[in-house]
């Protein structure tokens, strides 16, 4: 929340899954993949049992099936995605980039770290409009990064704003991310990206058998 009237969503959720009844063998568990906000984890009642989990594992294990996996470097929008994530990836090198106000806009800069002549793969939890993606790419493209991909665990794509992503036909690479990878946390953004370049979706299926210990 920001201002008086903006409505507390995570909270709200929270307190309904903690209404869930408790069953024969005790809490409900609940599986969840990378909360937008570590407070978050507090929010929930004694009634259920909240499992945090990440789709890290599913990234890394892409990243090395790729020709250039040595030459990857991790890129984040944002500090707070430094903090939620960059402890999984600390073998990698590390580029964190901030927004900053020029006069009346805010633009996206590189704060930290050397993307030049590396493929960078820029992380996050979630991606809605995308606006944020694309700005980092085009800085990150601008410092030397010779490919830049993304990795976000929920594609919420509203509004279609995945067509942005897509590949166009005589597109200049640079302008455009190498790859774009999800899971399926959001069945409607799988449906909708199916066979569109440069959209890879990472399947949860095992890694949530796994938690559940199936």
């Amino acid at each position: 929340m920001e201002q008086e009237g903006d409505v507390a969503t995570a909270f709200t959720m929270a307190r309904i899954l903690s209404n869930i009844p408790i069953t024969r063998g005790g809490p409900t568990n609940l599986i969840i993949y990378d909360i937008h906000a570590l407070q978050e984890r507090f929010y929930f009642g004694d009634n259920v049992l909240p499992c945090f989990e990440t789709g890290i594992p599913l990234l890394k294990r892409r990243l090395d099936q790729l020709t250039d996996a040595d030459n990857i470097v991790i890129a984040f929008p944002d500090d707070g995605a430094w903090k939620r994530f960059h402890k999984q990836l600390d073998h990698f090198p590390m580029v964190v980039c901030a927004k900053v106000r020029e006069g009346d806009k805010r633009i996206v800069r590189v704060k930290e770290g050397n993307p030049s002549g590396c493929h960078v793969v820029i992380v996050d939890d979630l991606v809605q409009s995308g606006g944020t993606l694309i700005e980092c790419q085009k800085v990150l493209a601008a410092h030397g990064a010779t490919k830049v991909s993304a990795y976000v665990t929920h594609a919420v794509f509203p509004k279609n704003s995945w067509k942005k992503f897509v590949h166009k036909n005589g597109e200049n690479t640079k302008d455009a991310f190498a790859y774009f990878w999800f899971t399926d946390s959001c069945s409607p953004t799988v449906k909708n990206i199916e066979n569109k370049a440069p959209f890879e979706v990472l399947s949860l299926a095992g890694s949530i058998a796994d938690a559940l210990q199936i």
